[in-house]
């Protein structure tokens, strides 16, 4: 089955990316033809900066290849490489009901947190959908707060199909109920926008520093504690074996167990954790052109899969003349 996801280049990769979206999809490769990409035309909704649009890109192409993605045995490129998603969007954009967009749970919640409501990220959902459907891709792993969008790409891909004939894949979504909304540090999604998040690569003081700054209740340490309701139990949980996880809620459970300990524990297993990928991404920082080697090649093999779909598509609707 053909995977797709990917990922924005709006700040530094952090590990609610890495456990809900990139640890998944490095492995989906091992069973499953992947296409994987680092989505920066969606990141123009949020990123005026192109200095700091260009570093991100790169930066998140090396994380994906330190963290073990293998462009040999997947398509792994950047969107901007490919821009027949761009005609594909706005062929869809006039079969995509404005209603449908109004209802975004996403946009709204955006708009509400101050972002500008330009049509870029109005019409969010549409390119989304032409990142999907110009693959043909049967599955799309997606957190919860994405699958809105997902089920408004098999709408239009209906709607789609209905008008003119089967045209596109309609993709279902793949959804990890364990790591499908990773808590940041004030116990909302972690999220770059929301500036909560701990980083895959960042220095070790840093690090330290905002993991000793996740909000936590006012429980005393010799108290009984929920583990269920602690967002340092959840974070340091993503770390631990099921046995590992087992014991420390039952340490919480008996009390005697303080906050400011488990933070400690959780800096360093997360340093550990990601010690190998960091010698790696290094690694390939020191010859960024081999990277940039690597990414041509997979637009070109995502090239070559899009023009199949959109030649299709422009005979369908009457393009081709």
């Amino acid at each position: 089955m053909r995977v797709l996801s990917g990922i924005q280049p709006s700040g530094a990769l952090h590990i609610g990316n890495y456990f809900a979206m990139m640890g998944p999809m490095i492995r989906y490769q091992e069973e499953h033809d992947l296409f994987c990409f680092i989505v920066n035309y969606h990141a123009l909704t949020t990123v005026t900066d192109p200095v700091k649009l260009k570093q991100e890109t790169m930066g998140a192409v090396l994380d994906f290849l330190a963290l073990g993605l293998d462009p040999d045995r997947s398509t792994f490129y950047v969107q901007g490489d490919v821009p027949e998603v761009c005609e594909l969007t706005w062929v869809l954009n006039n079969h995509t009901p404005v209603g449908l967009l109004e209802r975004a749970h996403s946009y709204k919640d955006k708009i509400a947190k101050g972002f500008s409501p330009h049509n870029g990220l109005f019409t969010y959902p549409v390119l989304m959908a032409a990142d999907i459907l110009l693959y043909q891709a049967g599955a799309v792993p997606v957190g919860k707060d994405q699958k809105q969008h997902l089920e408004i790409t098999r709408d239009i891909a209906i709607k789609f199909n209905y008008a003119y004939g089967d045209t596109f894949v309609v993709p279902e979504p793949w959804i990890d109920e364990n790591t499908a909304v990773i808590p940041g540090l004030d116990g909302q999604k972690m999220s770059k926008s929301y500036g909560n998040t701990l980083e895959i690569f960042g220095d070790e003081k840093t690090l330290k520093k905002k993991i000793m700054s996740i909000v936590t209740d006012s429980t005393p340490v010799e108290a009984p504690k929920d583990p269920d309701k602690c967002n340092v139990y959840k974070l340091i949980s993503l770390f631990l074996s099921p046995a590992e996880r087992q014991e420390l809620a039952e340490r919480y459970r008996a009390g005697g167990l303080g906050y400011g300990q488990v933070k400690k524990d959780l800096h360093a297993r997360m340093w550990e954790y990601f010690a190998p990928y960091r010698a790696k991404r290094a690694e390939l920082a020191a010859d960024l052109g081999e990277v940039r080697r690597i990414m041509r090649k997979g637009a070109e093999k995502a090239r070559n899969v899009a023009a199949v779909t959109l030649k299709d598509v422009r005979e369908k609707v009457g393009l081709n003349y």
